[in-house]
């Protein structure tokens, strides 16, 4: 495994998502277990969840506990492991996604999360999504506090535009460690914001790297130069896609959603994987 900065601490180039887990389509506990304890065998320090990951109501936190259940189960040592979460989203139940940034809601997010993780700090929290109800300040005020407490290492937010990042970093002191934005060869408007993370020397995690595509061929089919570089290569169309994003620049850690220990464990070979100059540049102008 490589590494990359988070904050003042190296954490592998690599992450793991762990929504594909917990929400619609979700195998079964025993799979998902497999799927982090082959992560954690990879090499993987780096996981990420929030507390909106899950289906029902009732079950708020589905993806947390069972990341917790993993951890506690694993053989090795687990002491390196950062788990990132993310408050702020809501799931009602009915298949909707809804907001509540309210600084209450967040820190009571917080403890709740810090339950389920079983942990005295929670290693990287993120604020998972803006609510237009709620002044941004307000809720990244909740989460500096939340950091000046102590109930959380590092501090994070997601779904955040350029304005919005330099608004959480001076808000923060300037401890902002990590944006979240989707980002993919069919998703690239967070390019803004992942160059300005890179001039920010903060990380910049994608979540669906892989566009949401799926294994079954979909972003070699999508994207036939992709594809023509996985041949090339003797690699899946994946591993090119996250090592493409590897090389944009040096504060990019993907953190792609797997809920099979295969997956994951073609996902890692991408920080092995170095693409020539014209590969890139051709990478660059697909999609």
């Amino acid at each position: 495994m490589k590494y990359r900065p988070l904050g003042d601490a190296q954490v592998s180039a690599i992450g793991l998502g762990g929504m594909p887990m917990s929400i619609e389509g979700r195998p079964d506990e025993r799979r998902s277990v497999a799927t982090i304890h082959a992560a954690l065998d990879a090499g993987v320090t780096l996981i990420d969840t929030a507390d909106a990951y899950h289906i029902h109501a009732d079950e708020v936190g589905h993806n947390e506990s069972l990341i917790a259940r993993a951890l506690a189960g694993y053989g090795g040592d687990t002491s390196d492991v950062i788990v990132a979460t993310k408050g702020g989203h809501l799931r009602p139940g009915d298949g909707s996604w809804t907001v509540n940034g309210s600084p209450d809601h967040l820190k009571e997010a917080c403890d709740a999360s810090l339950k389920r993780l079983g942990v005295d700090a929670i290693g990287l929290y993120q604020f998972h999504r803006p609510d237009p109800r709620v002044p941004y300040a307000d809720s990244v005020g909740a989460i500096r506090d939340l950091l000046d407490a102590g109930k959380i290492r590092y501090a994070g937010v997601s779904n955040a535009n350029p304005e919005q990042i330099r608004e959480a970093n001076e808000i923060l002191g300037g401890r902002l460690v990590s944006v979240q934005n989707q980002f993919s060869p069919s998703f690239r408007s967070s390019e803004p914001e992942l160059d300005l993370c890179a001039d920010m020397d903060i990380a910049f995690l994608p979540w669906s790297p892989l566009g949401g595509t799926g294994r079954a061929g979909g972003l070699g089919s999508r994207f036939a130069p992709f594809a023509e570089v996985a041949r090339e290569h003797g690699v899946s169309p994946q591993q090119v896609c996250l090592a493409w994003m590897l090389a944009k620049a040096p504060v990019v850690i993907p953190i792609p959603g797997s809920s099979r220990p295969e997956t994951i464990l073609d996902s890692v070979k991408a920080v092995d994987l170095e693409l020539s100059a014209d590969e890139i540049a051709t990478l660059d102008a697909a999609g």
